[in-house]
Order: structure tokens, then C-alpha cells, then sequence
């Protein structure tokens, strides 16, 4: 007689999702389009000559001149995945940023976020953080089971940002890559499917205008909000 052995649960009420076709998604603050080269290029190029920097955990860039950052960009949209989106600030209207869908896998209901690179005029702004808010609320909407954030292990902001997003700390995985001749470990965080109701009513509650006082400053942050939500805490930055 076979000994009883764990399984997992099944998904009777399951279905895998669609995947994302790049339609516009909008939001209160943050305005997301499908990245394209000829329309995003000359705005995205001025945002980030503010800070270089911005490139240094990314495998690509800084762009020596408008005409590279533009090759690069028609490159990296020539395909659904990853997917690019230029990110919108609709209270300055201005184009600050870039993220994209990526390892889509609609098989398993899983789907990252990544190649986020936010220029500083977008940086630590609400549309900033709508911005993966409403990525996030896509997904899961789509019926995806899980929502990815991976990051340089050295990239401490980008850690404290997906924890202050509410995704859970899952671990480092050591040398898992080459990033311009440099070693990259990368730390994993994501959120689940059963997570997302009181993700969702945080960030509700943290974009409510009654949340920002005349100046625009926060009464009530987002990371006290989704502290208590997540699985796991990363250690790092105990």
C-alpha cells in the first residue's frame, strides 16, 4: 500500500488568464500606454538626463543621445513580452517613467513587473506609486495567481520599494545573472491572488484624497499600510 503523500490544492475554479495586450490603463493619478519608440523617446530621454543613475541596475543605458534611446526603445517593444508601458503623471501630464509585464505565463497565473526605471521628476509622486498599483490590479483582475518583483540584491531602493508595495520577501537567489560584467544576485518578492482584497483596500486608502493634506503630504503611509499584509519581511532591511 503507496503511503499518503501531500499534494497540492487543486484548482477546480481556475482558469489561466489572458495575457496583457498593452491597452491603455488609467488611473487617478498615473496614466499608462503601450511604450512606443516615436511618441515616448524625446520625453523619456529629457526625464532621465536629470539623474543618470537611474540606469545603474539595469542591464541597458545610460543612451549616449536621443537617436540610441530611441533604437533601444524599438527593440525592446518588438514584442509582447516583456511588454512596456511609458507612465504618465496626470497631475503634471508629463511622460516620467517606463515599466513593463514580463515572464508572462499565463499557464501557471504568474506574471512580473520589472524594467521599472522612474525618472526623478516621477520618483516618490502618486502617480508613481498608482502607477504599479494599477499593474497589480490588472493582473489580478486578469485571474493571475501571482505578481512578481525581482531586483539587484544591491538595490536597496528597489527593496524597499516592493516591500512598501506590499510584496513579500522570498529570498536571493546568489549569482543568477551577469549585469554589465558585474555579478548580480536577485531578490524575489511577490504577492498572491489571496492577498490582493487587502492590498487593494490599502492602496485605496492610501490614494484617497483625504490622505494627502494641502501640500500633498501623506497623513498615513503605505508601508504602515501593507506591513501587516505581507507574508514575509526582508531581512535586509531590518
Amino acid at each position: 500500500m503507496p503511503m499518503d503523500r501531500p499534494l497540492g490544492e487543486k484548482l477546480t475554479h481556475w482558469t489561466p488568464p489572458p495575457p496583457p495586450d498593452g491597452s491603455p490603463i488609467v488611473g487617478r493619478y498615473a496614466r499608462l500606454d503601450r511604450l512606443e519608440a516615436d511618441r515616448h523617446t524625446a520625453a523619456l530621454f529629457a526625464a532621465y538626463s536629470a539623474d543618470p543613475a537611474v540606469w545603474d541596475y539595469l542591464p541597458y543605458g545610460p543612451f549616449a543621445s536621443v537617436a540610441d534611446h530611441h533604437a533601444w526603445i524599438r527593440q525592446a517593444t518588438n514584442g509582447n513580452d516583456p511588454l512596456f508601458y511609458a507612465i504618465t503623471d496626470l497631475d503634471t501630464g508629463q511622460v516620467g517613467g517606463v515599466a513593463s509585464y514580463l515572464r508572462i505565463t499565463p499557464g501557471s497565473g504568474s506574471i512580473e513587473v520589472g524594467h521599472i526605471n522612474l525618472a526623478p521628476a516621477l520618483q516618490r509622486r502618486r502617480a508613481a506609486t498608482e502607477a504599479i498599483y494599477l499593474m497589480m490590479q490588472w493582473a489580478f483582475q486578469a485571474g493571475y495567481r501571482r505578481f512578481e518583483w525581482k531586483c539587484d540584491a544591491l538595490n536597496r531602493p528597489s527593496r524597499r520599494a516592493a516591500q512598501r508595495l506590499g510584496l513579500s520577501y522570498e529570498g536571493v537567489f546568489r549569482q543568477a545573472t551577469v549585469v554589465k560584467g558585474r555579478n548580480r544576485d536577485t531578490a524575489w518578492f511577490a504577492a498572491i491572488d489571496a492577498e490582493w482584497p487587502a492590498l487593494r483596500a490599502a492602496f485605496d486608502r492610501w490614494l484617497a484624497t483625504e490622505n494627502f493634506d494641502a501640500t500633498g503630504r501623506q497623513r498615513e503611509g503605505l508601508s504602515d499600510l501593507t506591513r501587516p499584509l505581507r507574508a514575509a519581511s526582508d531581512p535586509a532591511l531590518a
